[in-house]
């Protein structure tokens, strides 16, 4: 019965191959969903844990977020330095990292920060050692595997962060690799890491002299440490010093500071603070809105290729009845005349099916290696999701449902007067 099947759908291969194409595209659009929006929302969980709240120059809160946890898109300004020992005083702060971007190698952002940022974001080194002084860098696995960079050596950053390497170089101040990251499926294995003070001497700014100025602080914050709520930025700072960060990562260590410290930082007059579980997910409503709507035609578009299905077989069946009265007078069963006509249908809703999830992981693939935003947000081709094998089984179920209308039809008709009108 299963070659016969396959014997009659390549009698009518064209309208066969249509059929699987109308249901691959289906199945394909709720794969790509599926992926794109479990995957967007598992990077944006593991590149924010552990931290708290980010503060920064004023501007958009989202923007803020993204450029300073998941670094794809451009910071909203600079803040002066002073805002790192004021964040580090405060009640309640139990960790406050700064970060100055600004610029990049083949693509990757080359972070000023301190070794506090690594050990919060769980990485590891897998060879070398982490930078100690300025102009040392330390490179994720992402970087390393595609820069095919090694311990020792030098490389040249280049103004901005777009992507590519056509801006000014700072030829005069290479790095030079001293260590390399072990591999942690978060936004910093495609980071280049290096001391604050490396930043600033690349843009020709000085270091303050403040021995403890862009070093970790943990001493700095003790349990009960002051409050100096009502200290504004401008006040906290006795010598202001022309060296700046882009933006703080703050980890809090008490409930309360989740409550007090955003509303004390965006009453100064230049800091802005942003929480990135808030920011998260009025960013995945916004697209969830879309995505909805583009999966709702998909499940139309999966409706509509059973529907073709149906038709088809109901077509065919029409045309051929005279075999199938001859096959129940040479002893077929009616489970056997059921099953040949549903084989049809199933094997149609696989081969569609699993075009549609080859297409899926594809289109995925494709979009992640030639947009760079989806690249470096995570995307992966490889990754499979437990909810495709419920759209699967769906389209499988369509497909048998759409073959079995026709095939009980056909058990209902009268077999002498099929065979007589078929002479």
């Amino acid at each position: 019965m299963i070659r016969l099947s396959l014997a009659y759908l390549r009698d009518r291969a064209l309208n066969t191959a249509l059929n699987i194409i109308l249901l691959a595209l289906g199945v394909a659009s709720l794969v790509i969903l599926l992926l794109f929006s479990s995957q967007l929302e598992n990077r944006f969980d593991r590149d924010s844990q552990g931290i708290d709240m980010v503060v920064g120059a004023k501007g958009s809160p989202l923007q803020l977020i993204l450029s300073s946890v998941y670094h794809v898109d451009i910071p909203t300004g600079n803040v002066p330095l002073e805002t790192v020992d004021l964040l580090r005083r405060q009640m309640g702060v139990a960790e406050a990292i700064p970060l100055a971007l600004g610029d990049s190698f083949r693509s990757f952002r080359i972070v000023g920060t301190e070794p506090a940022y690594p050990a919060l974001m769980g990485a590891a080194l897998a060879d070398g050692r982490m930078f100690a002084k300025p102009m040392e860098a330390v490179i994720g696995a992402e970087v390393a595997a595609r820069t095919g960079a090694g311990l020792g050596q030098r490389f040249v950053g280049g103004h901005g962060m777009g992507g590519g390497d056509e801006g000014p170089k700072h030829e005069e101040t290479p790095f030079i690799v001293v260590g390399r990251l072990k591999p942690t499926g978060t936004v910093i294995d495609r980071l280049i890491l290096t001391r604050i003070e490396s930043v600033w001497a690349v843009h020709g700014i000085e270091a303050p002299h403040d021995e403890h100025a862009g070093e970790d602080h943990d001493h700095a914050h003790e349990a009960g440490g002051h409050d100096h709520e009502g200290e504004t930025a401008e006040e906290h700072a006795a010598h202001v010093s022309p060296a700046e960060v882009t933006s703080v990562l703050v980890r809090f260590g008490s409930p309360i500071a989740a409550v007090r410290l955003p509303g004390f930082i965006n009453r100064q007059t230049n800091l802005q603070s942003a929480v990135p579980a808030v920011e998260v997910s009025r960013l995945l409503a916004l697209v969830g809105v879309g995505l909805d709507a583009v999966r709702a035609f998909a499940v139309l578009l999966m409706l509509t290729a059973g529907l073709s299905i149906f038709v088809a077989l109901l077509t065919a069946l029409k045309e051929r009845e005279g075999d199938m009265a001859m096959l129940r007078v040479i002893g077929a069963s009616r489970a056997a005349i059921i099953g040949q006509v549903a084989s049809e249908g199933l094997i149609l809703a696989a081969a569609g099916t699993a075009l549609g999830l080859a297409l899926g992981h594809g289109v995925i693939g494709l979009a992640a290696a030639n947009f760079e935003q989806l690249h470096q947000l995570g995307l992966n081709a490889l990754a499979f999701h437990p909810g495709e094998a419920i759209i699967a089984a769906a389209a499988l179920a369509i497909g048998l449902i759409a073959a079995l209308i026709p095939a009980f039809r056909v058990l209902q008709s009268d077999i002498a007067e099929t065979l007589a009108n078929s002479r």
